[in-house]
């Protein structure tokens, strides 16, 4: 017969309080997710001439190109310097969120630190 608030089996803890945990940590996802979309991650390549902004949702909104940065014979930079912004940008964006989720899971790793 298993204890009360336990699992035949031997599995410890409270079912009820595990399942009320996961809930409010599924919220806090939710609401961190949508407040991560809603944020811009700038990024800026060749000394600022290039400028990129994207979303959180990882959509491309804003590119300013420095006049100067525009070389007819050139335009090989000009797409390497846009890749690097934009790939910075998009670095950004996944850090923050990243970090932004661990704060929630607490790091947890694999099955989210399950005792199983």
């Amino acid at each position: 017969m298993a204890k009360r608030g336990g699992f035949p089996g031997g599995m410890p803890g409270n079912m009820n309080n595990l399942m009320k945990q996961a809930q409010r940590m599924q919220k806090q996802m939710e609401e961190q997710a949508k407040a991560l979309e809603e944020k811009t991650y700038e990024a800026t390549a060749g000394g600022g001439v290039i400028k990129v902004t994207i979303s959180g949702k990882k959509e491309l909104t804003e590119v300013h190109i420095d006049p100067e940065a525009v070389d007819p014979d050139d335009v090989e930079m000009l797409e390497d310097l846009f890749m690097a912004a934009t790939n910075e940008a998009l670095r950004m964006q996944e850090e923050d969120q990243n970090a932004q989720m661990s704060k929630i899971t607490g790091n947890m790793g694999g099955l989210g630190g399950l005792p199983f």
